[in-house]
């Protein structure tokens, strides 16, 4: 498998053949020498930087109802809350004082933030804040709404594919969604110039070694400027309550696979990845990631827009704990930056 990893790091793409080969024969020893590669990769484009992003939890009501998903419409247990405007700056003015200089405002789709609203919110944070990058990750939209919050400012939008199998995306989400539409929608954003974000949950219920292939293959294809991965933690108000969880050693795995496949992508570690192990963060950085995303949202809501169990939402994971994780990112060789942290295409 050794002589696949070399392959993948010099070409940057394998077949579907090699892929499957890699994802169901590789060894321990083979993980862990494309982990170093992949952070030898990331060193070689980014230095030892690591960018973070200002969390901005919105909205936890959503239309949809992914059968994964904490904040599902059919979730009655969910307490609810939009933040205000006012909220919102004030979360920003916060960011901007600690040194964030991108913030990441994520919502469950939700009618109230009309097009009109979100634009204004643009606007407003642009205006206040010209230095910073704005990222939305609110969902799928009408090409004519992603252009206005193009032209309003908006730099970056996520919006993970969750998976590109068909059957796969079937049994995680309900009618209407659909696996094509999502694919539009990325397309679309990419399209209008936004440094785009995919991506995949590690061990959903019914992903397969097949299914992860089509991943990395869709990945490639779409070429996107951020991925985020992270492992599926099952939610105790939702029909995969009883599933397992994804595997700290997977999602190490396919992060080092994504930096060797797309070597300048922005990959985050995530905070289900710091869930699932007290050092998950650093694990990650250190498999090949060079961003992280503390939590900015207002202490009161943070357990409210609860995507699954357990998810922290204190300590360093939040944005006050963030000399705790400039200790943090020290301890193992990086820095983390005051800066835009833009994609270096």
């Amino acid at each position: 498998m050794k002589e696949l990893i070399d392959k993948l790091y010099k070409e940057q793409i394998l077949s579907r053949e090699e892929f499957f080969r890699l994802l169901t024969e590789r060894t321990p020893k083979e993980e862990e020498y494309a982990r170093n590669l992949a952070a030898e990769v990331r060193e070689k484009n980014y230095g030892k930087d690591i960018f973070i992003r200002g969390l901005i939890e919105f909205t936890n009501y959503c239309k949809n109802d992914c059968f994964y998903c904490g904040i599902r419409k059919s979730n009655k247990k969910a307490q609810r809350y939009r933040l205000t405007l006012e909220e919102i700056l004030s979360c920003c003015q916060e960011g901007y004082e600690l040194g964030f200089r991108t913030f990441v405002l994520q919502g469950g789709e939700d009618g109230f933030f009309t097009k009109e609203r979100i634009v204004s919110l643009i606007h407003e944070i642009k205006e206040r804040y010209p230095d910073c990058a704005l990222t939305l990750s609110i969902g799928e939209k009408p090409y004519e709404e992603y252009q206005a919050y193009k032209e309003a400012g908006a730099d970056r939008y996520l919006l993970r594919h969750e998976t590109a199998d068909e059957e796969h995306y079937r049994m995680l989400h309900p009618e209407p969604l659909s696996l094509a539409h999502r694919k539009e929608c990325l397309r679309n954003l990419k399209k209008l110039g936004f440094q785009t974000g995919a991506g995949f949950m590690v061990g959903s219920p019914g992903q397969t070694a097949q299914t992860l292939v089509k991943d990395f293959l869709f990945l490639k294809e779409l070429q996107p400027q951020m991925v985020g991965i992270g492992p599926f933690i099952p939610h105790q108000d939702t029909p995969f309550r009883e599933k397992t969880a994804g595997t700290l050693k997977d999602t190490l795995f396919y992060l080092a696979l994504i930096r060797l496949m797309l070597p300048k992508v922005l990959l985050p570690a995530t905070t289900a990845l710091g869930t699932i192990h007290p050092k998950g963060r650093e694990l990650g950085i250190l498999s090949g990631a060079n961003v992280v995303m503390p939590n900015l949202s207002p202490s009161e809501v943070r357990k409210k827009y609860m995507l699954y169990d357990n998810k922290i939402c204190t300590g360093e994971e939040a944005a006050e704990g963030i000399q705790d994780l400039k200790k943090r990112m020290q301890a193992i060789g990086c820095k983390v930056v005051t800066a835009r942290g833009d994609y270096k295409g």
